[in-house]
């Protein structure tokens, strides 16, 4: 009973093992993991639109959750700046009073997608989300939380969720900006940019280690935090927005409204931000668990974070993910298991009793700063010029995807994003490379006649189709293949090497049978060579190699050395391209 429950309560396995030296591991990640949660929890909860106090709540309930479900030992559940801003043109469709109650539904309906996608084992279907694709979403939607971010930061406010309506609400404010705002977080901007960018660098300089000033350098937000509160407190900036006083530092028991109307209106900005959250934790999960060899469950991953986004919406949060930037403290600092996201939540929970007076008083332009900041390093403008230089496609979906995400939204960036890579993929299988090969002279080995020096026969004709056979290509493999035959007398041969065929689908069988008797009527052969093991078994269960008018050879080489009709003498270029 153990194992069974320990499949989908990972908490059953490394908790049997836990030890004492797993404790001080975990705790001291936790601190840490604190000290940048709160900045970060406060800020993204104004990125969505809501209270500060919201953010905190999202990251209680959904990071203990996910200590007991999770499979990753390092990742740190909470709020997220995507997420966040996802979140926001979610809700600011409606014109709701209270648009907490909205963020509370969209958790719940997010929550129920991961859970539902984990408990069928969908975890691989993400992998259609390509990256150009993801790389494309995840900078517009960085520009588009800095747009967002800018107003705050100079004491001005903004409405709209695309580029162009930001930039018009900023065009139509003109210059009405508060001096002492803009100063307060300009400087904290260039403060923490300037740590961001060089800080490692000089602390290393200085004899510190390059892991400790690492985590030193992630510290900046909670130091421009400290500063930004001691402003406000000594009377140097008395005129600044404030996040204001905290109602309860503690989340009470929340219901989300539950309408159909509402439902209806939500469920897909829903399984969006469900799939862009997963994406964005399992990357973080993986690619931490690569480092540590252990390895992460994408299907037990979708249930924890199910899980946790549902715990949200019944404790006053909104929908979280796993954080990059807070994941890799963990890891840094060396947690051990989940459990250290338990004692950040327990924590946090005591920082709030003591620190909620103090956060009433913090700037919300500080906030602004620290989120350009930590999101205007996610902008990817190498991959747009490496997309353009290795493959023109890639391309096209990373450029339409940031183009229609800034302009349109991130719904329609990143649906448009993930239909242009599936219509692409389809279009180059539809169109596959079909190469015409000859024997490398003295080797066994056959490459495209049209690339190197090879020899061929007259006689015989040999076509590497570079893709599976189905139903969209296989007219194409068969207008090239009577494209190549028509008009060559000397053709007795054709050879089809299946070396890089994975599948035949029944499209692709009723293709090649249409070929044989074509060709038979041409006074040619078909042949088939070099085909894979599931490929053959499922040929053979149909009746094209009882009807096929030539052979099936092992390989290439059998192949030509049986049709040639004289032997090749390597010494001989006469028939070399």
């Amino acid at each position: 009973m153990v194992l069974n429950l320990s499949r989908y309560l990972p908490v059953l396995k490394w908790g049997r093992h836990y030890s004492r030296q797993y404790l001080l591991g975990d705790v001291s990640a936790a601190i840490m993991v604190i000290l940048v949660l709160i900045p970060q929890a406060l800020a993204y909860a104004l990125l969505a639109g809501l209270p500060a106090e919201v953010g905190l709540y999202a990251a209680l309930l959904p990071a203990v959750l996910y200590a007991l479900l999770g499979t990753s030992p390092v990742l740190a559940v909470g709020p997220v700046a995507i997420v966040s801003l996802m979140t926001a043109s979610a809700i600011g469709q409606f014109a709701a009073p209270d648009p907490q109650a909205l963020a509370l539904t969209l958790a719940l309906l997010s929550g129920v997608c991961l859970l539902l996608m984990g408990l069928l084992r969908l975890g691989a279907l993400i992998n259609f989300l390509s990256y150009p694709v993801l790389a494309g979403f995840t900078s517009a939607s960085s520009l588009l939380i800095a747009a967002n971010q800018l107003p705050a930061l100079v004491g001005m406010s903004s409405q709209g969720h695309t580029f162009p309506a930001l930039v018009m609400s900023l065009w139509q404010q003109g210059t009405d900006w508060q001096p002492a705002t803009a100063t307060l977080g300009g400087a904290t901007l260039v403060g923490l940019w300037s740590i961001r960018r060089y800080g490692a660098a000089g602390l290393s300089r200085c004899g510190v280690s390059s892991r400790r000033a690492g985590l030193i350098v992630k510290l900046a937000p909670a130091l421009a935090v400290i500063v930004g509160v001691l402003c406000v407190k000594s009377g140097l900036m008395p005129s600044v927005a404030l996040v204001g006083a905290i109602p309860d530092p503690l989340p009470t028991l929340t219901l989300p409204p539950l309408s159909w109307p509402l439902l209806q209106q939500l469920w897909m900005p829903a399984f969006l931000i469900a799939v862009i959250g997963f994406i964005s934790a399992i990357a973080v999960a993986q690619t931490l668990a690569m480092k540590q060899r252990q390895r992460v469950d994408p299907d037990q991953e979708l249930i924890a974070l199910g899980v946790a986004n549902i715990g949200a919406s019944f404790s006053g949060g909104y929908p979280v993910s796993g954080s990059l930037a807070r994941s890799a403290v963990n890891y840094e600092v060396g947690a051990q298991t989940a459990a250290a996201g338990a004692f950040t939540a327990l924590g946090l929970v005591l920082g709030l009793l003591v620190l909620t007076p103090w956060l009433a008083f913090l700037p919300k332009t500080v906030l602004a700063a620290t989120i350009i900041v930590a999101v205007l390093s996610l902008v990817d403008v190498k991959m747009l010029i490496t997309s353009w230089h290795f493959a023109r496609d890639d391309f096209i979906a990373v450029a339409a995807t940031f183009s229609l995400t800034l302009l349109f939204g991130l719904e329609a960036g990143i649906v448009t994003g993930a239909a242009l890579s599936i219509g692409l993929f389809l279009w180059h299988t539809a169109r596959p490379h079909i190469a015409e090969v000859g024997r490398v002279p003295g080797t066994q080995h056959f490459r495209n006649r049209y690339r190197y020096r090879v020899q061929t026969d007259p006689t015989i004709v040999m076509l590497r189709p570079d893709e599976s056979l189905y139903f969209a290509n296989a007219r194409f493999l068969e207008q090239h293949l009577y494209d190549r035959v028509v008009g060559d007398a000397q053709l007795r041969h054709v050879v089809l090497l299946c070396s890089a065929v994975n599948d035949i689908d029944l499209s692709a069988l009723n293709s090649l049978a249409a070929m044989n008797l074509r060709l038979k009527d041409l006074g040619m052969q078909l042949h088939l060579a070099e085909v894979k093991g599931p490929v053959m078994s499922r040929l053979k269960r149909s009746d094209l190699l009882d009807v096929l008018s030539g052979q099936v050879f092992l390989s290439a080489f059998e192949a030509m050395s049986h049709l040639a009709s004289q032997p090749f003498d390597d010494h001989d270029q006469s028939r070399s391209c």
